[in-house]
């Protein structure tokens, strides 16, 4: 597992297959629902969607690399700083 220097240290990077994963956690539904919601907004004028699951009070975020590209790279970094900025 490595991180970039550039990244909160909450996010981890993975390389088979190359991506970006992290765990949040929320006191409440409500807070998880918030912040999906806040989430759906971000990818919407991005054009780009991590995968993820959720729980009644925790989301898991998985961000790929965008297509043709074989490694995580600063697109990816850039969009995980700016799902930070929802928090």
């Amino acid at each position: 597992m490595d991180r970039s220097p550039s990244l909160d240290p909450v996010w981890s990077q993975r390389q088979r297959p190359p991506r970006l994963e992290r765990r949040l956690a929320f006191a409440g539904y409500p807070q998880v629902r918030d912040f999906l919601e806040k989430l759906e907004r971000l990818c919407g004028q991005r054009q780009r969607y991590p995968d993820l699951s959720f729980g009644h009070t925790y989301v898991n975020l998985t961000l790929y690399p965008e297509q043709d590209a074989t490694d995580v790279g600063k697109a990816e970094e850039e969009f995980a700083r700016e799902i930070d900025g929802l928090l």
